[in-house]
């Protein structure tokens, strides 16, 4: 059986099976599901009498309807009976992933007379008066509001609020697992940007830092700006900002296997939407040799026609030959390719094409530009989005660190000077003497990466230093096609 899409533990599914209580059952049953395609990650005995043995066998699917072929494959073999299928993901989702939980007792009396009436009416007296207390004495110091209108969905498109939902409660857990924040989903029914600033200033007095997630472009860059501008905590679009972090951690690693300078390389960045504006607007600071965007309208260049605003910026400031052909052309002895936009746009022939020791950050989820395994035959280090490729390039390497170093440091504003040194600090974590092509970012779950990012935004915070100006500020920035994000 072919399957062009790789299984992943997001379609992992349980499949409670009665077989015959020989020595070749279960033989059986894993070989035919490694012939469907499939990738068997558990098999436990559940029951067993002198005729029959029931087991839960687990399995990583690469999408729904390939579930159900390997549950096709395995009922047809003789003996066997299939007695319930459980999708793993939707399993986890049942009643939420995030709850509130109370850091004082409330066990007596007295406890109760602190934490709420009459005691608690000196410490809104004493807020009353000095406003800035509400960073020492409430949830204030530790909590960020996740906010999403629903309309770009991870890839998926405009879903709504609701379908949102389940995306912000995990950008929640993972800012509670990874960076200690306490973080709460705030998903809008409204689409209208005034509507959305007006609301999200209306609860910022409840929070120490806005997280924006998963609001389509353009209207994100008007609400980011407009947010920054009204309000006295960080704003942060993560799928600009986090993803442009993570990038240039992964490229700087990347730079040292491959033996080569930022200032020497020729980067192509397919996806000129919101990630792939902040990552190439960060590399630009960097000092990257040259840069081709590339986007719906094809190759951005001066003189083309039918630009917006920061398409007609980047056409100005990047591809210095003014080069105006297809991607495959673009990538055409480009020492890296980062791609943030659409599956299956290039070929291991296209790799090959690319200069010696080529990089490829092929990062749209969950398919990639380019198939990783093509990609690998040519190309000197490859990453994705994918936590089952080596060398994911996940937003959680940045994000959490991120409030966490701004939340200590009361920061008032996001800055590019903090992301910067956050790449820095995720880089400099592998270790120079760890990083190898499959190697160039530490993993989400090594627990040194958020307290050194949060050391290094801590730092940034309180002692900035200028960054000339470079480019447009987020409001200049109005319509920009939206694409696949690299966030989980």
């Amino acid at each position: 059986m072919a399957i062009t899409r790789l299984p992943s533990a997001g379609f992992s599914i349980t499949i409670r099976i009665a077989v015959p209580a020989d020595a070749s059952s279960i033989g059986r049953l894993t070989t035919s599901v490694g012939e469907a395609g499939a990738i068997v990650t558990a098999l436990d005995v559940v029951d067993s009498d002198p005729t029959h043995v029931l087991v839960d066998l687990t399995c990583d699917t690469a999408d729904a309807s390939h579930a159900d072929q390997v549950v096709q494959a395995i009922s047809a073999l003789d003996g066997v009976d299939v007695r319930k299928v459980s999708d793993r993901t939707f399993l986890l989702h049942l009643g939420g992933k995030i709850e509130v939980s109370s850091k004082v007792a409330l066990r007596t009396r007295d406890e109760l007379s602190r934490a709420y009436t009459p005691g608690v009416a000196r410490v809104c007296q004493a807020i009353a008066e000095n406003p800035a207390d509400a960073r020492r004495l409430t949830i204030k110091r530790n909590t960020v509001a996740v906010v999403s209108d629903g309309s770009a969905v991870l890839g998926l498109g405009n879903l709504g609020p609701a379908a949102a939902l389940p995306v912000m409660e995990g950008k929640a857990a993972l800012f509670k697992r990874f960076g200690g924040v306490d973080a709460w989903p705030v998903v809008l029914d409204t689409q209208d940007t005034d509507e959305i600033v007006s609301i999200v200033k209306a609860i910022a007095p409840a929070y120490g830092g806005i997280n924006l997630e998963d609001i389509a472009a353009p209207r994100c860059f008007e609400i980011e700006a407009r947010l920054r501008e009204a309000l006295d905590i960080p704003v942060f679009h993560d799928d600009q900002h986090g993803t442009a972090i993570c990038v240039l951690a992964a490229l700087t690693n990347a730079l040292r296997v491959v033996g080569k300078q930022l200032s020497d390389v020729r980067v192509v960045v397919s996806g000129a939407g919101a990630a792939g504006t902040a990552i190439m607007k960060l590399l630009l600071r960097q000092g990257v040799g040259d840069i081709i965007a590339y986007d719906r309208q094809g190759a951005l260049h001066r003189g083309q026609e039918g630009l917006n605003s920061a398409w007609q910026w980047l056409a100005e400031n990047t591809n210095k030959e003014n080069y105006s052909g297809d991607l495959a052309g673009a990538v055409r002895d480009a020492d890296v390719f980062i791609g943030v936009s659409a599956p299956n746009l290039l070929t291991g022939e296209d790799i090959a094409n690319m200069a010696k020791d080529a990089i490829v950050f092929a990062l749209a989820n969950p398919d990639p530009e380019v198939d990783p395994r093509e990609a690998r035959k040519y190309a000197a280090v490859v990453a994705t989005g994918r936590s089952d490729q080596p060398n994911q390039i996940n937003n959680v390497l940045a994000f959490p660190g991120v409030f966490r170093g701004m939340l200590d440091a009361h920061a008032e504003e996001f800055t590019e000077e903090m992301a910067i040194a956050a790449a820095r600090a995720i880089a400099d974590v592998v270790g120079e003497d760890k990083i190898n092509p499959t190697v160039i970012v530490p993993s989400v779950f090594d627990a040194r990466v958020a307290p050194a990012v949060a050391a290094a935004v801590r730092a940034a915070a309180q002692n900035p230093s200028p960054v000339p100006a470079a480019d447009p500020g987020p409001a200049d920035l109005p319509e920009i096609a939206a694409e696949a994000s690299a966030t989980p």
